[in-house]
């Protein structure tokens, strides 16, 4: 059953075949039963670009998408295909008239039709015969034409993901909308199934918006990554920059996990349990949040700055997971460390924190 990467990049067709076109939310709001759900996003998917829209479950995700795809429509503001508005003021451009193509998280495959069929759905606008050619080229792209007479239920979990990877292309779509295409797999394969996907999507050159809880997938696929948190934009750019330079506690929280401690900038610096730390742009007085990422605590048997005791210690394969108690505060220090670094039974240890895993951010008042 679990045969989709074996020899896939063989079977694969390898030619591009989308006119990749930019999708543009422009000051979009949308609400349910009295509710906002989605507060102002502006945000541009580039042609032939990999966004994904990253956040948690009812940050806006998916109704960001369900109203690029035309399923939803938006209380106000725009949404331009290639500069041209295709919902807005001046009209409402119906979803198959839009060029978009769609894939669903369940997948939506008809288990009635055969493999073939089922690619072959969205191409009801071409002669059959040209329908058939395009599906199959479709299929040969995913590397699965020799299961064009199959139904979807003799297929792995895996191929069924990308027969509706297939019919979703199958139509050249000049935006590729992705809802969580990969939370129903099998996590061995999810790995793989990703890397083939993104492979298909480089050589189409279509422009795909992925929605995604994972903020790991969102860093394997993205060219950018649009952070979201209650309907409202929190941070877009590359992985490296949200990773690096996260603008808020949520971010850093969000693609690490972390140690959060209250300190009160004094003399250009705070001061934590794990030390003290310089900071620029921030005055005198201020209350702020410190981020300290697990695996930016270092942790040896002697040599280190702060000494510390081992509570609990988890073996994960090639880490561990500490728990620590640390002189200054009563709630356990966590760090993430490489196995094998602490002799067995080692109880009394000593902490180092590397600068670049710690974060400074002024605290704000939540905002409803």
């Amino acid at each position: 059953m679990n045969s989709i990467a074996v020899d896939s990049t063989e079977a694969r067709r390898t030619a591009g075949v989308t006119f990749a076109a930019s999708l543009s939310f422009q000051d979009i709001r949308h609400g349910y039963h009295g509710k906002e759900t989605i507060r102002g996003v502006s945000l541009t998917a580039k042609a032939g670009e990999v966004l994904c829209l990253l956040g948690p479950s009812g940050s806006g995700k998916t109704t960001l998408l369900r109203i690029a795809a035309g399923i939803e429509v938006q209380s106000s503001g725009r949404l331009l295909m290639n500069e041209r508005e295709v919902a807005g003021s001046s009209g409402f451009v119906p979803p198959e008239k839009r060029g978009i193509g769609l894939m669903f998280q369940d997948f939506a495959l008809f288990p009635h039709m055969n493999v073939l069929d089922n690619v072959r759905f969205g191409l009801t606008a071409l002669p059959p015969k040209e329908a058939t050619a395009e599906a199959m080229i479709a299929l040969e792209r995913v590397g699965l034409a020799h299961y064009a007479e199959k139904y979807p239920h003799a297929l792995s979990g895996g191929e069924q993901q990308r027969v509706a990877l297939a019919r979703a292309l199958a139509p050249r779509p000049g935006v590729l909308l992705m809802d969580e295409p990969f939370s129903g797999l099998d996590s061995r394969l999810k790995d793989t199934i990703r890397a083939d996907t993104l492979a298909i999507l480089r050589e189409t050159r279509a422009t795909a918006v992925v929605v995604t809880h994972d903020a790991e997938e969102a860093m394997r696929m993205a060219d950018r990554i649009a952070l979201l948190r209650d309907g409202r934009l929190v941070q877009v750019g590359t992985s490296d920059d949200l990773y690096r330079r996260p603008t808020d506690l949520f971010t850093a929280a969000f693609f690490s996990e972390i140690n959060e401690f209250s300190s009160i900038v004094r003399d250009g610096q705070v001061e934590t349990p794990l030390g003290k730390t310089r900071v620029s742009g921030i005055g005198e007085g201020c209350p702020v949040s410190v981020a300290i990422r697990l695996s930016g605590v270092v942790v040896r048997e002697e040599g280190g700055e702060i000494p510390a005791r081992i509570l609990s210690r988890r073996f994960l394969g090639v880490v561990e997971l500490l728990e620590l108690a640390v002189p200054g505060t009563e709630r356990p220090v966590r760090s993430r460390i490489r196995a094998d670094v602490l002799a067995p039974g080692c109880k009394e240890v000593t902490v180092t924190v590397n600068s670049q895993d710690i974060f400074v951010f002024v605290k704000r008042a939540e905002t409803s």
